[in-house]
């Protein structure tokens, strides 16, 4: 008979509610979604501490923190080290490292020490393809209302775009603020994409009026808009 792995993996599906979870981090106990109700969170792991690629992604998040606080999004980071491992890290980051420019940064969101791996599990991160003991690179963009709206996992050796992230949270908030889509490569202040019509009747009107609405129409089923976005 086929022998399976009791501690199966659990990935969240988009549009899930997000796990809850509570943990130690290094600022203090956090009680998610509770501690984020009305935020935006981006929820991210790494393999582990004092590793070069997590180094000079914990040094850009932070640099970024600012940032991603003026979109209603929290920070919340996780590896399945200590919370004395965290500490010593994020010390010799401060202290030590100049990367890019970069120096004396000061890691001030949360890092989830999971040790027992409790939280890595619950969101899909440790995967046994690639590692048994230590949680991938993943992303998860969770919404207000504690909903998972994004996902993304990197392999270890591959650091991730941070401009990447933070555009694909804004083209997130700008679908749901104004109701439309963003096309391939969208930036903020591009065109959206407006919904496709859903009947005949609707199609013809759409590109009747385009003009009128402002709305650029390649065909009836893609069409653009500007937005005036702050």
């Amino acid at each position: 008979m086929e022998q399976y792995n009791c501690t199966k993996v659990h990935l969240p599906l988009i549009g899930e509610s997000a796990p809850e979870f509570e943990a130690d981090t290094t600022q203090g106990r956090i009680k998610f979604p509770d501690d984020y109700r009305g935020k935006w969170v981006i929820l991210f792991s790494h393999p582990a501490d004092f590793t070069p690629v997590c180094t000079t992604e914990f040094m850009t998040f932070a640099s970024m923190e600012k940032e991603f606080e003026a979109l209603n999004c929290k920070l919340i980071g996780l590896s399945i080290d200590s919370h004395y491992s965290h500490i010593a890290w994020l010390r010799t980051i401060k202290e030590k490292i100049e990367y890019k420019g970069m120096k004396n940064i000061e890691v001030n969101f949360p890092v989830i020490a999971d040790v027992k791996m409790e939280v890595a599990h619950k969101f899909g991160m440790v995967q046994s393809a690639a590692s048994d003991v230590s949680p991938v690179r993943a992303v998860f963009f969770i919404d207000p209302q504690a909903k998972v709206r994004a996902i993304i996992f990197y392999p270890a050796s591959l650091g991730r775009n941070f401009q990447e992230i933070k555009r694909a949270l804004i083209a997130m908030q700008t679908a749901d603020a104004y109701k439309v889509a963003t096309p391939a490569d969208w930036q903020p202040g591009d065109d959206v994409i407006v919904p496709p019509p859903g009947s005949c009747g609707a199609a013809k009107e759409r590109v009747e009026g385009a003009q009128r609405e402002g709305i650029k129409c390649l065909d009836w089923f893609l069409c653009f808009k500007s937005l005036k976005l702050k």
